[in-house]
């Protein structure tokens, strides 16, 4: 705490010294600081009470924890600014990724530089990426009574991303599992930490949607890949593993467009039909479809506009849209 106030006071002295209009002090990792909401509520109203014009940009890994401490005492005085992974077009733009290199070693910036070493790659974003999420943003700052079966229902997840698993048969995969509301919850804090998402069913009735079996969704491909053997060029020869990468990266593009610009993303499934993602506002609704088969069947897209009329439905993929293309869409314009 001391040294935030320090910080604090030495942004205040430069406001002073250089007659600046505005200084901005930048914090990164608030939530790991005890009570930090309450200290940054009584520096902010002095400063206001003073007319000094410092802006404070807060910076957390954790979206629960952020949050939690903005409601609780920031009420009135934030904006909250999303933050995800790196798209594929600042990816490309830093170090040159090709579409199929994003699909594959996702959007962490600092692991670009391992790719050509993909065991090492792997060990740095198990190590370095997924543990300290877990064991920092999540199992040091959030009560947790089973971690092992935290860290079991994060690696089922990356097993099945792009899949749909009802929680009763998460259940069945793992031991000491407690109960559905656990899952639940546990899911929800991965979804926080950046990690890993359970995109509800769409459904016009509110209530059937929160009841839906989740379909699960990593929020970087990389991963999925850190705790499996296979390299990058085994899994692109062969075109049925190919395509649940090329789906699982299309569905993180989705995932950080709608939390950036306040869309909701769902899937879409009933009896035997299924649309992989559907994008709303709440008001215009698209079906959306990721392939890379040529044989693909539209009967899941069919069935969907039958149902629920979407504004439109779009192929991603085999005779569709070019899902190279598509990463580099906002979600937002397609609406």
């Amino acid at each position: 705490m001391l040294t935030l106030y320090q910080h604090w006071e030495i942004a205040r002295l430069k406001l002073k010294q250089e007659s600046s209009k505005e200084v901005i002090l930048i914090i990164d990792e608030i939530q790991k600081i005890q009570n930090w909401s309450a200290y940054v509520k009584k520096e902010w109203d002095a400063d206001t009470r003073n007319g000094i014009p410092l802006k404070v940009i807060l910076l957390g890994s954790s979206r629960l924890l952020i949050q939690k401490g903005l409601t609780e005492s920031l009420a009135g005085r934030f904006e909250t600014i999303y933050l995800g992974h790196w798209s594929f077009t600042e990816m490309n733009t830093a170090f040159g990724f090709t579409p199929e290199e994003y699909v594959w070693f996702g959007g962490y910036p600092g692991a670009a530089n391992l790719i050509q070493a993909e065991t090492r790659w792997k060990n740095y974003v198990r190590d370095s990426l997924i543990e300290t999420s877990i064991s920092l943003d999540i199992l040091m700052l959030t009560r947790v009574d089973k971690p092992a079966l935290l860290h079991r229902l994060f690696e089922i997840g990356c097993l099945y991303s792009g899949q749909i698993l009802s929680y009763t048969k998460m259940l069945g995969q793992l031991h000491d599992a407690g109960n559905t509301s656990t899952l639940s919850h546990y899911l929800y804090l991965l979804d926080t930490a950046g990690l890993l998402s359970g995109l509800e069913k769409y459904d016009q009735g509110r209530i059937r949607q929160r009841a839906s079996s989740p379909k699960f969704q990593v929020q970087n491909t990389a991963l999925m890949i850190a705790s499996q053997s296979e390299s990058f060029a085994s899994v692109h020869a062969h075109q049925s593993q190919w395509g649940r990468w090329v789906e699982s990266c299309n569905g993180a593009h989705l995932h950080h467009g709608c939390m950036k610009h306040h869309l909701n993303l769902y899937y879409w499934r009933h009896v035997n039909d299924e649309n992989d993602f559907v994008l709303t506002d709440g008001k215009k609704s698209i079906g959306i479809e990721v392939t890379t088969s040529i044989k693909h069947k539209k009967s899941g897209m069919t069935a969907f506009t039958k149902t629920h009329h979407p504004d439109k439905v779009l192929l991603i993929g085999a005779d569709g849209m070019p899902w190279q293309e598509f990463i580099k869409i906002s979600p937002h314009e397609l609406l």
